[in-house]
């Protein structure tokens, strides 16, 4: 098993960071940089920052914030929201992302995710997929989770890794902050169906559902957002405690879960 990564998830909207249940982001927590500089410190894999409100807004990524967020970045990042076009892409890896995460456009332009791949490389394409469950199955989302689709998750998670998608993050709209716990169900039968890596999103509140997700579901990562904002876990206790069960991570030391 290649070793595990435990993502933060930072959800920005209008120059904050902002949380909420259910893709409802109402909540703000602080502004961008800071909690940048704080994950800086915390041993985290990568980072997750995704501009919620971009595509729905219709403006471009925002180059220039991300330029200055890239300079104390010092984990790698993922930068998501409004991408739409392989110029965007080169813009924004240049200002310092190393990923791109992209939703709503790829069911707009599915080549999009074939072009990204094909200049870039594979692992330069995060595909994203936001879902609600329906019965006996799970439909996808555009749009920050506003607009239904008609896509099953799995039909789509496979046509995004035969397009070139490096690795599929998938989030339930429905756990999104509850803090209940991931979807295991949903993680399990989209990392059945690619052979790319599948990153658990929505719904984490404790270590538990982290080592859950890796190891009943099969998820390659673990990103979560409330439990690191409004609990005193930390990603630090996440990686000691997937440690504790078995799974491979990338560790310099062993924090006290105690703490």
């Amino acid at each position: 098993m290649l070793k595990v990564r435990v993502i933060p998830t930072l959800l920005w909207k209008n120059f904050g960071l902002v949380k909420g249940v259910g893709f409802d982001s109402w909540r703000r927590v602080g502004p961008v940089l800071p909690a940048i500089k704080v994950y800086n410190q915390r041993e985290v894999d990568e980072l997750v920052l995704v501009d919620i409100v971009a595509h729905n807004t219709g403006d471009e990524p925002d180059v220039e914030s991300i330029n200055d967020f890239g300079q104390d970045c010092f984990v790698p990042l993922t930068v998501g929201g409004g991408i739409t076009n392989l110029a965007q892409v080169q813009r924004l890896l240049r200002a310092g992302a190393d990923k791109v995460c992209v939703n709503t456009a790829a069911y707009e332009n599915p080549g999009l995710i074939t072009e990204i791949a094909t200049r870039f490389g594979s692992q330069c394409a995060v595909a994203s997929i936001d879902v609600k469950a329906t019965d006996g199955g799970w439909e996808c989302f555009s749009h920050a989770g506003s607009v239904a689709t008609g896509k099953d998750v799995i039909a789509w998670a496979r046509e995004l890794e035969d397009r070139g998608a490096g690795e599929v993050l998938v989030t339930s709209i429905e756990r999104d902050g509850t803090m209940e716990g991931y979807d295991l169900a949903l993680v399990e039968q989209v990392a059945t169906a690619v052979r790319i890596p599948v990153i658990a999103s929505g719904g984490a509140g404790n270590y538990d559902h982290m080592v859950a997700a890796v190891l009943q579901a099969g998820a390659s990562a673990v990103a979560a957002a409330s439990i690191f904002h409004f609990t005193e876990q930390t990603p630090a206790g996440a990686k000691a405690a997937l440690a504790a069960a078995g799974v491979p991570v990338r560790q310099s030391y062993q924090p006290d879960l105690r703490d």
